[in-house]
């Protein structure tokens, strides 16, 4: 399986946070939040939980799970 974040990107927006900004809420690198929302990262549940409450949502509607094609 694969975590697929691309609801990352609108949400921050929505949330009026900038790359940056959402970074230093969470405490990761500007990088971080940019490879997690081109969906070359997989945070882990501590920082998916840390993006959510920063955006003010749930992990659920950030993340979900994608099935790969075998």
């Amino acid at each position: 399986m694969e975590v697929q974040s691309s609801d990352l990107k609108q949400v921050r927006k929505a949330a009026g946070l900038t790359q940056a900004q959402l970074a230093q809420l969470t405490g990761v690198s500007r990088q971080t939040i940019i490879a997690t929302e081109r969906g070359d990262y997989a945070p882990s549940v501590y920082l998916a939980l840390r993006i959510a409450r920063a955006v003010g949502t749930t992990v659920e509607e950030i993340f979900s799970l994608q099935e790969e094609d075998r």
